[in-house]
């Protein structure tokens, strides 16, 4: 079964149908149905937001069981503020979709959006037939996976598509099996499928190892490329790698630097593991990309497409679970999520510049940010063949293999530890490097199963992140990183800020919420700006613009010391210039609970003084204390706010000078524009006239023309080389005659016979050269008349 993903979406509006542009938060979408409440289900939070990442949104609506299709123009009129094109677009499947949605996920393209439930999985294509009784369009829903997931018997963990691919789709389920399913060629069989052992059989000791939460790709850096992160209930984290779809693209450069990679340190370690292991890559490589084994290819490929593969006598191993890099000590494998609370539910990847950082959410409201402190590296298990579906033809359509995990005792590594120089490509998965634990201080959850927390990225700030819960949304943004930080000379890493965004909850009561999220989005556009979207249960949609200047702190410039460069200047360490305590304001007042009769107590009675004095120490404890702070800093800043103020004065000026450098330069870069634009005018010019010349419309000859021109050649080559000949032959004859004639001739008179035959002579040679003459002419005919021919095609 063949489905094609095609770019096109669905049909637009009629000329008749007037579009009108409204604020996104008061579309009819979403202010037609304030009335209508969404039941709370499971403990899973809910998202039915999809943004292509251009200029459609898309919002399930499980009450009218329909997707609308949004179209919203980001920054206008001001950069606050959405607008959405009202009519939106209603789409509607054209099978029941019989289960309650919990998410919607769309591809790359655009092309294609995948229904998400508890045990339920199916796929719209975003173009369709419209439909006669109303506008809406009826889209063609296929089920996905139905022989899987079906009645509850197994449950989907996570779904996501595949950041190379634009018809792969990964989905893990509670059986501990992750499948890669290509939506193009096969929607009920995986295409590949990787069953998950994280501990050896018969020795796990707590029920949530064995149980996948929540699985992500890797990001763009050397084999995280090729990796698959798998998050357990425990907290544990386990990679599989490499994990290729088939037909997928990959730019050729990221592929070429891990096989470079993989080709260095096979060549310079010693070690005989390390050896095998970069061999059996290496080989994996050649046969999954065969150009780059091809040196006539190299160099010349932008990107470079997967093909089918699988090594027949090892299955990809389980590596994990990563382990915590220690300072100095050992770290106890039992006390892993003891700095936690409940089970690990969700789970991030985000590459942040140099740094691959791990983002694990817990039920108890923490969340756990690691950094990976080494690379990855693909490991095999030799004793486990995979097996492999072929066709007729012996090639490759499937595979499925069992990913056990390698039960050696790993090393620990500790931060004081030397590492060798070529102590890689052990089969060691990579450490992980703690940068921060965060507590979101969520009320607490009357549930056995506690909050549910999703993380998500900030798509132009890579260093803030966003943290959905039951409360609302949380901004958290991480002020160092190790790796890109380390040429700063930073000593102390500092913690990352929390800043509520959204709040959800009651202002008396924070463990009741007023209203649950069922989407949650981060929009951005070209210029910067950044917005994070809401939809409530109560179908109440809220737009947040997310400030980004409160995060780059200004730069200060040593005008004495003018040979710092640009790098350098990056990595000097700016002071803050006023506390961030100050900025956040006064601790909120924690007014005592006043008795009953407090209006009829007189303010000179001794309760009534009493209160006053309570209060009057609030007040001076938290105002007027936050007051003197206020005035002492701002008070110490002024001299520095001063020399700032002429530091940018001062760089705004020769800013202007470079400005008008560059005008002038403008003005011989338009001369030389016009210059060219002149001359490529000329060109088209002379290619024009060249164009009308005859021999540029050559037009093959017909089958009649090629018949008469194989005649002429005939002609030509034959009877005209036979004349030649037979002229050539009688004026040799006549030339013998007249010699011999003239030898024979004698002083005696001549005789009446000879004179006869003389003159008969005489008239046979002035009939021959006639004759010839116009032979010679035929043949002058004959010649021009096949050059103009040929002329003519």
């Amino acid at each position: 079964m063949l489905h094609s993903f095609g770019s096109g979406g669905a049909e637009p509006l009629s000329p008749k149908e007037e579009i009108e542009w409204l604020p996104l938060e008061k579309h009819p979408v979403f202010a037609s149905a304030v009335d209508a409440v969404r039941a709370e289900g499971s403990n899973a939070p809910i998202n039915l937001l999809a943004w292509d990442g251009s200029s459609r949104l898309y919002f399930w609506d499980d009450i009218r069981q329909c997707l609308h299709r949004i179209t919203i123009r980001l920054g206008e009129p001001e950069p606050a503020s959405i607008l959405a094109a009202s009519p939106s677009k209603e789409l509607r499947a054209d099978v029941a979709i019989n289960f309650v949605v919990k998410k919607i996920s769309i591809n790359r393209n655009g092309s294609a959006l995948c229904f998400i439930g508890a045990d339920d999985l199916c796929l719209m294509y975003l173009y369709g037939r419209s439909s006669s009784k109303d506008k809406t369009l009826v889209c063609r829903t296929i089920s996905v996976g139905s022989q899987i997931y079906f009645n509850g018997a197994n449950t989907i963990r996570k779904v996501m598509w595949h950041p190379y691919s634009d018809t792969h789709l990964g989905v893990l389920s509670s059986d501990a099996v992750f499948r890669l399913f290509d939506l193009s060629v096969d929607l009920m069989q995986p295409e590949q499928e990787f069953y998950l052992q994280s501990v050896e059989p018969g020795k796990s000791k707590n029920a949530t190892s064995l149980c996948p939460a929540d699985f992500t790709f890797g990001g763009d850096h050397l084999w995280d490329r090729l990796t698959v992160f798998i998050l357990f209930g425990d907290g544990s984290i386990h990679i599989i790698c490499p994990v290729v779809p088939f037909g997928s693209v990959f730019k050729w450069e990221s592929i070429q630097e891990i096989y470079l990679d993989a080709q260095t340190c096979g060549m310079k370690s010693v070690n005989p593991i390390t050896i095998q292991n970069s061999n059996l890559a290496i080989s994996w490589l050649e046969a999954t990309f065969p150009e780059l084994s091809d040196e006539v290819e190299r160099g010349k490929l932008g990107f470079i497409r997967a093909r089918p593969n699988a090594l027949f006598d090892a299955s990809i191993s389980l590596q994990g679970p990563l382990c915590k890099l220690c300072p100095g000590r050992e770290e106890n494998p039992m006390s892993r999520g003891a700095e936690c609370e409940g089970r690990a539910v969700s789970f991030l990847y985000h590459l942040i510049s140099k740094d691959s950082v791990l983002v694990t959410a817990w039920s108890g409201g923490q969340l756990k940010i690691d950094a990976l402190a080494d690379e990855i590296q693909p490991a095999w298990n030799l004793s486990s063949p995979p097996r492999v579906r072929v066709d007729s033809y012996d090639r490759i359509l499937g595979l499925a293999m069992i990913c056990e995990s390698g039960h050696q005792d790993y090393s620990k590594v500790r931060l004081d530890q030397p590492l060798e120089e070529h102590n890689v490509w052990l089969g060691q998965p990579p450490p992980l490097l703690r940068l921060a634990t965060v507590d979101l201080a969520l009320p607490q959850k009357k549930s056995k199963g506690g909050a549910f927390v999703t993380t998500f990225v900030d798509p132009v700030i890579p260093e803030r992140l966003f943290a959905l819960h039951e409360g609302g949304i949380d901004s958290i943004v991480l002020h160092f990183l190790p790796f890109t930080n380390q040429t700063s000379g930073k000593e102390a890493a500092r913690a990352p800020s929390v800043i509520p965004v959204l709040n959800t909850c009651c202002v008396e009561d924070e463990s009741s919420p007023l209203y649950s999220l069922c989407g949650s989005l981060a929009l951005s556009d070209s210029f910067g700006y950044v917005w994070v979207i809401g939809v409530t249960s109560k179908m109440d949609c809220l737009v947040v613009e997310m400030k980004t200047w409160e995060l780059l702190l200004p730069l200060r410039v040593d005008l004495q010391n003018n040979d710092i460069t640009l790098d350098e200047s990056k990595n000097i360490e700016v002071p803050d210039i006023i506390s961030k305590e100050l900025l956040s304001g006064p601790r909120t007042v924690l007014i005592p609970q006043a008795p009953p009769n407090l209006r009829s107590v007189s303010a000179n009675s001794i309760e009534g003084r009493s209160i006053l004095h309570k209060y009057l120490n609030l007040f001076h404890e938290y105002y007027v204390e936050y007051a003197h702070k206020v005035y002492f800093e701002l008070k110490h800043h002024a001299p520095h706010l001063k020399r700032i103020i002429d530091d940018q004065h001062a760089r705004l000026g020769e800013a202007r000078q470079r400005l008008l450098k560059v005008e002038d330069k403008q003005k011989g870069l338009d001369r030389r524009i016009d210059r060219i634009i002149t001359q490529h005018e000329n060109l088209e010019q002379r290619l024009q006239r060249l164009r009308k010349l005859p021999c540029a419309h050559k037009r093959p000859l017909s089958r009649a023309e090629q018949e008469f021109k194989a005649e002429l050649d005939q002609f030509k080559r034959v009877e005209l080389d036979a004349l030649h000949s037979s002229i050539e032959a009688l004026f040799a004859r006549s030339g013998r005659y007249i010699q011999s004639v003239k030898e024979e001739q004698t002083p005696m008179r001549k005789k009446p016979a000879q004179d006869a035959r003389i003159s008969l002579l005489k008239s046979s040679l002035e009939k021959l050269s006639l004759v010839n003459s116009e032979n010679v002419k035929k043949v002058k005919l004959v010649d021009s008349a096949i050059k103009n021919r040929e002329s003519g095609r």
